[in-house]
């Protein structure tokens, strides 16, 4: 058998294509990838009130950047009474709704021709109720991090936008650690924490040089050894997980890999990722999606 010289191997090492390589990084977002998405509390909240589905995401999207829901996870502004009252605001605005239902009208010939009035949205009791159901851990995803985790072959880190709750509520926590999902990752940037929010370009390159610093500080740990470590992180080393399409746009403009986690599906992305990274993963929750709750919340308002 013909021997090469080290340097030769390891320059067709480098040479490989990204997409062949295993990830040093394996980056998640929390909402709608590890724990329940709030995005089910929304669609499961508009299909009681009647509404057309998407117009809570519309709104809170056509607010950016200075929304009231964007100021409250880049930590602009408090969680309190002028939060709420100011998200309601947003979610009641009678020309963006408008504009909402004639495009829907586009897609769905059945709903009236007639604009109705903006829905009654009750944006403090949907907030929360979105929080609740993001407490869930995903019963595809969370055996897979954990699994991910035990495994020792890669760098688990997450890249989530947050909110800061009172100091007073059930849900706050002063530190991160203590958290048992939040504890699985060796990196944690949180969008209320660093100001800034995804899709933001900078956001990402704070992620990458976290991850970046998290190896090359552990570099010469049995595991940064074996792994690589020294070299630092490159955006092609990661693999970014999320359920939000302008998200992952965003992460592959800057060069991440990256995984789409479908509402009520994330079973689907639990595969693709143990295909990119060679390991197995799934734990043994059926493969059924999730059903949207037609009956939750209040009844039709428009």
């Amino acid at each position: 058998m013909e021997e090469y010289p080290i340097e030769t191997v390891l320059e067709a090492l480098d040479d490989m294509s990204p997409s062949t390589k295993r990830p040093k990084v394996v980056l998640f977002d929390i909402g709608g990838v590890c724990v329940i998405s709030p995005f089910q509390s929304i669609l499961d909240y508009e299909l009681s009130l009647g509404i057309p589905p998407g117009w809570v995401n519309y709104s809170i999207s056509k607010t950016a950047p200075d929304g009231f829901w964007h100021r409250l996870e880049t930590g602009q502004i408090l969680m309190d009474d002028d939060f709420f009252a100011g998200f309601s605001r947003d979610l009641h605005d009678p020309v963006r709704w408008a504009t909402f239902y004639q495009a829907q009208q586009t897609k769905n010939l059945k709903l009236p021709k007639q604009t109705p009035p903006v829905p009654n949205i009750n944006a403090r009791w949907l907030f929360f109720d979105m929080m609740a159901a993001a407490r869930a851990p995903d019963p595809w995803m969370l055996p897979a991090l954990r699994n991910l985790k035990e495994s020792g072959k890669v760098i688990v880190a997450a890249l989530s936008n947050t909110v800061i709750f009172p100091p007073d509520h059930e849900y706050s926590r002063t530190k991160w650690q203590d958290d048992p999902l939040r504890s699985l990752f060796d990196v944690f940037v949180s969008s209320a924490h660093v100001g800034l929010r995804k899709p933001d370009p900078k956001i990402y390159q704070l992620a990458l040089e976290k991850v970046d610093q998290f190896a090359r500080e552990h570099a010469m740990t049995e595991k940064g050894r074996t792994l690589g470590w020294a070299d630092g992180i490159r955006p092609q080393d990661i693999v970014f997980l999320d359920d939000i399409g302008e998200n992952l746009k965003a992460a592959k403009a800057a060069g991440f890999r990256t995984i789409k986690v479908s509402l009520g599906k994330a079973y689907e992305a639990v595969e693709e990722l143990e295909e990119v990274t060679g390991l197995s993963l799934a734990g043994d929750h059926p493969k059924k999606p999730i059903k949207p709750n037609f009956n939750k919340g209040q009844k039709a308002k428009i």
